[in-house]
């Protein structure tokens, strides 16, 4: 079925969105730019909270954010419902003393972050992004354009190669930035130039590489999307999306809230990763603002929900044998109900039960994934969350190929869809 303009429209937006968010601070900042623009109101961690009845509210924790929009008729013990996404994405981090090079090539020296797909980052343009820590302790956010590339080695001179590539970790995985001597070269300095800072300032940095292409929607009948971190800014974008809709008038008896976590890609462990205790430590400070005692912030959790979106696999036309043979998720069906019975997702009955009846409310079809029982699935944020919080939790997510990829691909209709989904969440 060709996409419908709604949903060319939602890519769109995306491809937009990607391209303004290729670091998880650049992500948070996205975030918070579109709510404040809308009428949120940013809050600092470090200054007192107030709240009042239908109040729009945003706090941002260095690659995280949570946003969350308060009912008409707020109470003590108002339950949350919380659509839980992440920011970061596999790739490579730039290592301390990082401009390094070699036979007249400038070269970066990084650091694999997460489970990339290693051959995928090859013979593409790069780009650096992140924030700089100035000396004073301010941060700003810097992203050059093209920059780098890893060039593979020609066929000529690795005949095998088409029979299994085998990269070093090391040695293969060090882009070229330009030519010349590292000693006389700053890869730093680049950075600085687009922040508009002095590189002798810097004196920390988190910087990650992402995709330099803009996001594109393809295929017959326009059915799919491809870009870089899909995973999880897919999510990302719709729960935000749907926020600023449902918040127009809310009017339910909970709390919307989008939280977008960082870190999730290597384990969720840290001040910003759902492990961590932003949720928990954000969740507290809005019941004392609503003057809420523990006896109310306790039945406000027991009555709340958190959807926990990211993505998972759409079997693959040319590998079915990976995929469980009789659960196989496609694009453009609909998003995807996770299930595992080993709890690496959330998901249990009440969860399922829930999710069909908001998809069934949205007007959304909905698929369901597990995995084959030979291939060890992965996790998310939701049994995370579930187990900190104890809040009830539903895993769910769209269906992609080339997961973990430099670019990964999706369908224009599934993300239009958890869109739609989300703001019925929200909604109530």
């Amino acid at each position: 079925m060709p996409a419908t303009v709604d949903a060319l429209a939602h890519a769109d937006d995306l491809a937009d969105f990607v391209a303004a968010a290729p670091s998880s601070f650049h992500a948070a900042a996205e975030v918070a730019r579109r709510l404040t623009d809308a009428g949120f109101t940013a809050l600092d961690e470090r200054e007192p909270w107030r709240a009042q009845a239908g109040g729009r509210y945003l706090v941002v924790r260095d690659g995280a954010v949570l946003a969350w929009v308060l009912p008409q008729s707020v109470r003590p013990d108002v339950p949350v419902r919380v659509l839980g996404a992440h920011s970061d994405s596999p790739g490579f981090v730039l290592k301390p003393r990082p401009t390094t090079g070699r036979l007249g090539w400038l070269q970066a020296g990084v650091e694999i972050y997460g489970g990339p797909l290693l051959n995928s980052w090859l013979d593409r343009e790069l780009r650096l992004a992140g924030r700089l820590v100035l000396e004073d302790g301010s941060a700003v956010l810097a992203a050059t354009g093209p920059l780098l590339r890893l060039p593979q080695l020609a066929i000529h001179l690795d005949r095998s190669v088409n029979d299994g590539l085998a990269l070093d970790k090391q040695a293969h995985t060090q882009p070229v930035w330009g030519l010349g001597e590292s000693e006389s070269a700053d890869i730093l300095a680049e950075l600085a130039r687009d922040a508009g800072v002095d590189a002798a300032r810097i004196r920390g940095y988190d910087m990650v590489t992402a995709d330099a292409a803009r996001g594109t929607v393809f295929g017959r009948d326009d059915v799919f999307f491809a870009s870089g971190r899909l995973d999880d800014l897919a999510s990302v974008h719709a729960g935000v999306q749907a926020l600023l809709v449902a918040s127009a008038d809310h009017d339910a008896d909970h709390i919307a809230m989008l939280a977008v976590f960082d870190h999730e890609e290597v384990g969720s462990a840290t001040r910003s990763g759902a492990a961590g205790p932003f949720l928990a430590d954000v969740l507290e400070r809005i019941g004392l603002t609503l003057g809420a005692d523990r006896e109310e912030r306790m039945r406000a959790l027991a009555s709340s929900w958190c959807v926990s979106s990211d993505v998972g696999h759409a079997v693959h036309p040319n590998y079915p044998d990976r995929h469980d043979p009789v659960v196989q998720p496609r694009l453009g069906s609909g998003p995807i109900l996770k299930i595992n019975a080993n709890q690496r997702y959330a998901t249990d009955a009440a969860g399922a039960a829930a999710w069909g009846g908001w998809c069934a409310q949205a007007g959304v079809s909905s698929q369901e994934f597990v995995s084959n029982n030979s291939v060890p699935c992965g996790s998310t944020i939701g049994p995370i969350t579930a187990t900190r919080l104890g809040i009830r939790t539903v895993d769910v997510g769209i269906p992609i190929l080339s997961m973990h990829s430099a670019r990964e691909l999706a369908g224009v209709s599934d993300l239009w869809d958890l869109a739609r989904v989300a703001e019925t969440f929200f909604r109530g």
